[in-house]
C-alpha cells in the first residue's frame, strides 16, 4: 500500500531518471555536433577518421546507457513498489529457519536473480557493442567461466560477510551499526590486500615484466619516487578486451604494479614511464589513502542512516513489504533505494577525483617530461576511442578524469623547459 514515503521515492526516482536521461542526450548531441571537425588542440594529434570513430563509439555507448537506465529503473520498481522484495520475503519466511539464516538466503537469492536478469545487458555490451568497435576478445567459454567464478567468490566471501552483519543487526543492540561498520571496513581492507594475490589471479594471468630495458627504467623511477612494491607484472588483459590500463593493487608490503599487455603494445618505454609517474603521483600525494578515508566516512553515515530506517515501519510498508520490518529486507531496501536519493553527490565525488588527477599530472610533470605524458594520453585516447569533445556538464557530473583537452592544456602549461628531461 502506497504511503508518503512511496510518493517521495517515486518523485525522486522520476527526477533522477529524467536528469540522467537529459544529461545522456546532451552528451550524445554534443559529441554528434562536433564529430565533423577535429578540435584545434588536436589537429596535429588526431585524424578526422580517429575522431569520428571515437564519436561513433561514444554515441553507441550513450544509446546503450539510455536502454540500461530504462531497464535498471524497471528492475528497481519491480523489487520495490511492485512488490518483488516483499514476495521473496514471504516466500523465505515459510522455511522456518532462524532469522539470520533466512536473511542470508534471502539476500543471496536476490543477488542471484539480479545477476540473471542483468545478464542480457552484459551479453549485449560484450558481444555486440564492444565487438562492433573492435574491443571484444572475450570467448563465450571465458564469459561463462567468469560468471561461475564470480558466483563462487560471492559465495565464499559474500555469504560470511552478510551473515556477520545480519547477526550483529540482531544481537549487538542499538549500536549494531557501529560494529557492522567496523566489520565492513575491515573486510574492505582485507579485500584490498588480498585482491592481487588471491582474487585477481582467478580471472587473469599475471607474469613478471620480462622487458629488461623497461624494467630498469621502471625500477629507477620507483626508487626516485620512494615506492616499494612486490614487483611489476603484466596482465593478460587482451584475453577479454583490447582496452588498455595500468594500476596499483594491494596495500602495504603487498603492493603490485600491473600493466595490461595491451597497453604495452602501443606506448613507448618513455611514455609508459610518464604514465607510471602519474600513478605514482597518486601514491606520493596520498590520494588513495584520502579516498579510502572518505569512503569510511560515507560508510559510517550510511550505516547510521540504515540503523535509523530499520526502526521506521513506513520505510518497509512504503516499499511494498507486507510481512513487517526485518533486518534482511531493510538491508536490501537500503541498498536499492539509497542511490535514488544520492544522485546529486556524484558531481562532488567526480570533482574530487578530477582534482586528484590534475595533482597527479603535476607530480608526473616534475618527475618525467609532461610532453611524454601528453603523447601517452593522445595515444590512449585514440586507442580507446575516447571522445575529445564530451559535453561539459555531462563530464562534470560523471567523469572521474578531466576531459582530454583540458588535461592536455594543463600539461602544456606544466611542461619542463629542459628538452633533455627523461
Amino acid at each position: 500500500m502506497m504511503n508518503t514515503f512511496s510518493y517521495i521515492f517515486l518523485i525522486a526516482l522520476i527526477l533522477n531518471f529524467a536528469a540522467k536521461m537529459w544529461l545522456n542526450l546532451r552528451h550524445n548531441n554534443h559529441v554528434n555536433a562536433n564529430r565533423h571537425q577535429v578540435p584545434d588542440a588536436f589537429l596535429d594529434k588526431l585524424t578526422l577518421e580517429d575522431h569520428q570513430k571515437a564519436a561513433d563509439y561514444t554515441v553507441a555507448k550513450s544509446k546503450y546507457g539510455r536502454f540500461s537506465m530504462v531497464y535498471s529503473t524497471l528492475i528497481l520498481l519491480s523489487f520495490t513498489l511492485f512488490g518483488g522484495l516483499g514476495y521473496l520475503d514471504v516466500l523465505w519466511s515459510t522455511t522456518n529457519n532462524d532469522p539470520v539464516t533466512t536473511g542470508v538466503w534471502y539476500i543471496a537469492s536476490i543477488s542471484l536473480i539480479y545477476i540473471i536478469i542483468t545478464l542480457p545487458e552484459s551479453i549485449y555490451f560484450t558481444f555486440v557493442l564492444e565487438e562492433k568497435f573492435g574491443f571484444n576478445n572475450t570467448k563465450v567459454k571465458t564469459f561463462i567461466a567468469d560468471i561461475v567464478k564470480t558466483l563462487i567468490i560471492m559465495t565464499i566471501i559474500g555469504i560470511p560477510l552478510v551473515w556477520i552483519i545480519l547477526w550483529l543487526m540482531q544481537s549487538a543492540g542499538s549500536l549494531w551499526w557501529v560494529y557492522a561498520w567496523a566489520v565492513f571496513c575491515s573486510f574492505n581492507l582485507f579485500a584490498i590486500w588480498a585482491y592481487p594475490v588471491l582474487i585477481a589471479p582467478i580471472f587473469n594471468k599475471f607474469t613478471p615484466l620480462d622487458d629488461p630495458e623497461l624494467k630498469t627504467k621502471i625500477d629507477s623511477l620507483l626508487g626516485q619516487c620512494g615506492f616499494a612494491s612486490k614487483g611489476v607484472f603484466v596482465m593478460d588483459g587482451s584475453k577479454r578486451s583490447s582496452h588498455g590500463n595500468a594500476f596499483f593493487a594491494g596495500m602495504g608490503n603487498n603492493k603490485r604494479i600491473v600493466f595490461f599487455d595491451t597497453l604495452l603494445k602501443y606506448l613507448s618505454h618513455e611514455e609508459i614511464e610518464a604514465v607510471l609517474a602519474h600513478e605514482l603521483g597518486h601514491f606520493r600525494l596520498n590520494h588513495i589513502k584520502k579516498q579510502f578515508a572518505l569512503s569510511l566516512v560515507v560508510y559510517f553515515i550510511s550505516f547510521a542512516i540504515l540503523g535509523l530506517l530499520l526502526t521506521k515501519s513506513w520505510f518497509f510498508s512504503g516499499m511494498g513489504i507486507s510481512n513487517g520490518p526485518s533486518n534482511h529486507v531493510g538491508l536490501m531496501l537500503f541498498l536499492l533505494v539509497t542511490p535514488v536519493f544520492t544522485f546529486l553527490l556524484d558531481p562532488i565525488f567526480s570533482f574530487i577525483s578530477r582534482k586528484y588527477e590534475f595533482e597527479a599530472d603535476e607530480y608526473a610533470s616534475k618527475t618525467r617530461s609532461s610532453l611524454l605524458l601528453i603523447s601517452a594520453l593522445v595515444k590512449l585516447n585514440r586507442e580507446e576511442k575516447a571522445t575529445v569533445t564530451p559535453d561539459p556538464l555531462y563530464s562534470m557530473m560523471y567523469d572521474s578524469h578531466p576531459p582530454a583537452p583540458i588535461r592536455i592544456n594543463q600539461l602544456y602549461e606544466m611542461r619542463d623547459p629542459d628538452p633533455n628531461k627523461a
